[in-house]
Order: C-alpha cells, then structure tokens, then sequence
C-alpha cells in the first residue's frame, strides 16, 4: 500500500490508521508548498490534486474518512470497527458521518475565514457563525462522550481516530475550551503510540 501524505492535511488519519494496524506500507510525501500535489503525476493519482490518496493493489482511493474505514475493514482482526450489522457498527457509521459531514465543513469554514485565506478575503461575521455552529455540534459529542475512553463501545476505534483528530483541529480555534470531557478524550487518544507516529513528520 501506498499514502500520499503531506504534514498538517487530513493525510495523518490514514496515516494514524495504518500505525495502529502495524502493517506495511509505503509513506509517499507530497510538498505542497512546491505544488507537488498539483502535478500531473499526481493528478492522475488523486483527479482534484488533494491528499490524501491511498493505493492499494491497483485500487486508488481519496477522502481520509473513506480511506480509514476501508483499512479498518480490510484487517478485521485489529478491531477497528464493530462487527457488522452490530448496533455497535450503527453508531460507528452515526458518529465516522457525524465528524465527517456535519462538524468538518463548519470547522473548515471557520478555518479559511480565520487563517487561510488572505486577510483581505476573511469574513469575521462568517468565522464567528461557523464557530458558533461548531461548538453546538461538538456539545452533542460531549454529551456523548463523557467520562467514556472510546466513542462507541468499549473499544478504540476509527471513529476515535477521526474525532481525536478533528477536536485538536478545532483546539487550535479555541473551540473545545468549553467541553472537559473532549478535552481529556483528545489528549488521551492523541497521546497513542500510533498518533505520535503519525504525526511525527
């Protein structure tokens, strides 16, 4: 297996994945300063010029979220994902799409109007909105998580991966200040031996 990988891009999910599995794979890094994404190598590889992208025995794969999944179901074995048709497996699903398609484009909102783009161009009104919008959403996670170790079940899986790495994104913002219980599940899973690995170049 291959990973197209560039540090501080949805690319260390896979990437955190493939560390808690323990299998080999090959770390493909991509400048994008240089505009290594956006070459036509790459380009036939990933069509939008975005990482991550997974290969894997002449299956290419994109989106960090769809990504992780599959490898958590290609190695059964390490338990990353509840059996199927488990009401485990349904709140794994409820909470992977949860993170993925209700949180994620408001944290990405607030992100380009508060960093990204050129200042210029940022909105405040649209990054405090956005914000607002997050919290709400992260509050229902809270209520969830508690004092619980793992997010569905009594076990560490992708759906842990995928909010532990979202809730240090919003940290960044200020954004998990009010939430105790995300705070400590944050600092707990991103402190795994595999987490470190995968974000440590």
């Amino acid at each position: 297996m291959k990973l197209y990988h560039s540090r501080f891009t949805r690319s260390h999910r896979p990437r955190w994945v493939l560390e808690e599995l323990g299998v080999p794979y090959e770390l493909q890094r991509l400048d994008l300063r240089q505009g290594e994404h956006k070459s036509p190598e790459y380009l036939k590889v990933h069509p939008l010029g975005q990482v991550p992208a997974l290969e894997d025995d002449g299956l290419v794969l994109i989106e960090s979220g769809a990504i992780c999944q599959y490898l958590a179901d290609k190695y059964p074995e390490a338990k990353l994902a509840p059996a199927p048709g488990t009401r485990e497996r349904g709140e794994y699903f409820q909470w992977c799409t949860y993170t993925l398609a209700t949180v994620e484009p408001e944290l990405a909102t607030a992100f380009y109007h508060l960093r990204l783009l050129p200042e210029a161009e940022r909105m405040p009104a649209v990054a405090e909105g956005a914000k607002q919008k997050v919290q709400k959403m992260l509050r229902v996670v809270e209520e969830k998580v508690g004092d619980r170790e793992y997010l569905v079940g009594n076990q560490f899986t992708v759906a842990d991966v995928l909010l532990a790495a979202q809730l240090s994104w919003a940290k960044s913002f200020g954004m998990v200040d009010d939430f105790p219980g995300l705070q400590a599940y944050m600092k707990r899973h991103m402190a795994r031996p595999a987490a470190q690995r995968a974000h440590a170049d």
